[in-house]
């Protein structure tokens, strides 16, 4: 005997999707934080400073139960009115035009369901004020702190894609791979000195264009390099013993 009863369909699975920017070296960090939260990683797409993670994760199921019991009701009550205007004759004086009651009884459950998954989620702030020594004990000890250790590798992680600021030198310039127009830059923390450090990592500026990478501010001078001090804000990126890699975002020669 065949088995003639009605098997539901499975239903289709909706997802939202979002996408995030994060600075290179720092993507496990990032997508570690967002799986956390149920969404789950679709691709990665790297670019020379920033890697792009897309994430999608399933809507919320529409409360299909609740749906048909006011559906029900909505019709018991369409039906009851119905007989209620065919016992008293439809008086046009005295009662509400049936048609008008049945149309605004209906149409207002429709706005009550409300999932409210299609909103946009915010991935940055309007607004970000850089940390600095004066606002950030962290950032504070890390300038003129050691040069590496536990310390540099937990706020590198703690602060990943952070913006900070501080004064700064250019302790060392060169070519990145042969290219004559992009360099790897290194920064220390502090006024340029060949006889001492002012303490803190060694931050380098890797792959960039001087005229546009370093995004150059107030009076630029024609030329920069070993000894110019400048000062930095900068995106937090990846420590990897002994460079600390940052994405500048404003640099000014002091």
């Amino acid at each position: 005997m065949s088995d003639t009863g009605a098997h539901p369909e499975a239903e289709t699975v909706k997802y939202e999707t979002k996408s995030v920017q994060t600075v290179r070296g720092t993507e496990k960090l990032m997508i570690s934080k967002w799986e956390k939260d149920g969404w789950e990683l679709v691709s990665q797409n790297p670019g020379k400073l920033r890697t792009e993670l897309v994430f999608h994760r399933p809507k919320p199921p529409l409360p299909w139960k609740p749906l048909a019991i006011i559906g029900g009701v909505l019709v018991v009550l369409g039906i009851f009115i119905g007989i209620m205007v065919a016992i008293t004759g439809g008086d046009k004086d005295d009662t509400p035009a049936p048609a008008d009651t049945r149309s605004s009884e209906a149409v207002a459950p429709r706005d009550e369901p409300s999932t409210e998954p299609d909103e946009p989620i915010a991935t940055a702030p309007a607004e970000e004020t850089p940390l600095t020594a004066a606002n950030n004990a962290d950032l504070a000890a890390l300038l003129t702190g050691p040069q590496d250790g536990p310390a540099v590798e937990a706020f590198a992680q703690q602060y990943a894609g952070q913006l900070i600021e501080f004064d700064g030198s250019i302790g060392a310039m060169n070519n990145h791979e042969g290219y004559t127009t992009r360099y790897d830059i290194l920064i220390s923390y502090g006024d340029y000195s060949e006889t001492h450090s002012n303490g803190g990592p060694s931050f380098q500026f890797r792959d960039v264009n001087i005229t546009n990478d370093l995004h150059l501010t107030g009076d630029v001078p024609d030329t920069i390099g070993v000894g110019t001090n400048v000062h930095v804000i900068a995106r937090v990126g990846s420590f990897k013993d002994p460079l600390f890699q940052l994405e500048p975002v404003q640099t000014s020669v002091r």
